[in-house]
């Protein structure tokens, strides 16, 4: 249930092991079109909210699907099996997990204060509920500065992205008159200076004790838009002292079940400090099936009384690599004179894992693909258009009071056609 890129990587590993699997996801999710599972057609919960979801799978409709194991690949997903988790638990078989402790690790403010209470180093960050508590604070913030939502997946919701990046006092009152009107709560975040690539994250598994079945790390090598943007290429290493500061975090917290922690080492004082912890599969999580550890089947054996010993080891070097992301990344470190043609060239030859292309299952990458050329060859129609028109672009929604390099409504896409009709007509 929910997710983009996890949600499939879940499919596929079930469904290559001749495991029935069916998928409940928003309706331009490319899980919808991969031969390893069954479509659950449902009203857009984009549109509506999950409640559509906890409807059907608390509902009569569902009755066939009684005594599957259901798993969360997206915040979403855990917020409303947290909710709904006695009603669930009497019809499906759900993962080990403590609520309290999931719904704190979606809470990104009450993750922060655990990890201090843990003694694992975080960022500066700062509490402000109103603009003049922000005033007030000035002398204290420090530029770049992130303006974090609370909840993570209530912002993406309305804007793309999962936070914004703001470089002075008017930028940031600004995006927090605006963030707030939408109803969404936020705290200040200090920006952790240096490349991107001391980023990294560790994976695990929590048995009913706490102990660790399973130790995976992986670093990023670049992001797009960089020091802010999505991950566009991952590699399998190991990160000194991030086990250690995990297991801090999930055992204070008392995590069960999946559990990831990001962190980004800090240049000016050798820490690792903690970014987000996901108490869920993610993305990356066919890096982790490629590398040796199916962590999809081991949940799903262990749950259904087929356990078998957990992986005890991960293969090194494996890559997960977004083409086109990456691309954009690297045309964006070129122009800041950080990275040459050649030198991208020479890092990406090397065996990739795609996160969506698959010999065996092409489909949800070519509709992936005919959506972006689609998309490109939209906003390229639009340019020309708002080229003859200068007033072509003020037709369509956008959040003009947030700085505009850090973040623009999810929306945008969606209002391009409806636009260029009106400018046909």
């Amino acid at each position: 249930m929910g997710g983009e890129h996890g949600c499939l990587s879940i499919a596929r590993s079930l469904g290559a092991a001749g495991i029935p699997v069916y998928a409940i996801n928003h309706r331009q999710s490319v899980v919808k079109y991969s031969r390893f599972c069954k479509w659950i057609d449902l009203p857009d919960s984009k549109a509506i909210g999950t409640e559509v979801w906890a409807a059907y799978l608390l509902g009569r409709e569902s009755n066939h699907l009684r005594g599957a194991v259901l798993l969360a690949a997206s915040d979403e997903a855990i917020e409303l099996i947290a909710e709904h988790r006695q009603g669930l638990a009497e019809k499906f078989t759900l993962d080990l997990s403590n609520p309290d402790a999931q719904l704190c690790m979606l809470d990104k403010l009450c993750t922060y204060r655990v990890a201090q209470a843990a003694g694992v180093p975080t960022p500066q960050f700062w509490v402000a509920n109103t603009p003049e508590q922000i005033v007030k604070l000035q002398h204290e913030l420090l530029f770049p500065l992130i303006l974090k939502p609370v909840l993570g997946h209530k912002f993406s919701r309305k804007f793309t992205g999962h936070y914004a990046v703001t470089y002075n006092m008017d930028e940031l009152l600004r995006a927090f008159e605006t963030v707030c009107g939408a109803g969404i709560p936020t705290f200040l975040v200090e920006m952790i200076p240096g490349p991107d690539d001391r980023l990294c994250s560790y994976y695990t598994y929590l048995d009913e004790s706490g102990n660790n079945l399973i130790d995976f790390t992986k670093r990023v090598i670049r992001r797009y838009p960089i020091n802010m943007g999505g991950s566009t290429y991952h590699i399998t290493d190991s990160v000194p002292d991030i086990r250690a500061l995990s297991l801090a975090l999930f055992r204070l917290t008392g995590l069960r079940g999946v559990a990831n922690a990001e962190f980004k080492m800090d240049e000016r004082d050798g820490k690792l400090k903690l970014i987000e912890c996901n108490a869920r599969f993610t993305a990356a999580d066919c890096l982790l099936v490629a590398s040796g550890l199916n962590l999809p089947l081991f949940v799903y054996d262990r749950l259904t009384g087929r356990p078998h010993a957990a992986p005890s080891r991960y293969r090194m070097g494996m890559r997960l690599w977004k083409p086109v992301g990456d691309f954009a990344a690297y045309r964006q470190l070129n122009k800041m004179g950080l990275l040459t043609f050649r030198a991208w060239i020479r890092n990406i030859m090397h065996p990739q894992i795609f996160p969506v292309f698959r010999w065996n299952d092409p489909l949800p990458a070519i509709i992936g693909g005919v959506r972006l050329i689609r998309y490109a060859w939209s906003r390229f129609r639009l340019s020309i258009l708002s080229g003859k028109d200068g007033t072509a672009l003020s037709r369509l929604p956008r959040s003009s009071t947030l700085p505009s390099t850090t973040i623009i409504r999810s929306d945008l896409p969606a209002q391009i056609e409806p636009a260029i009709e009106s400018l046909h007509k």
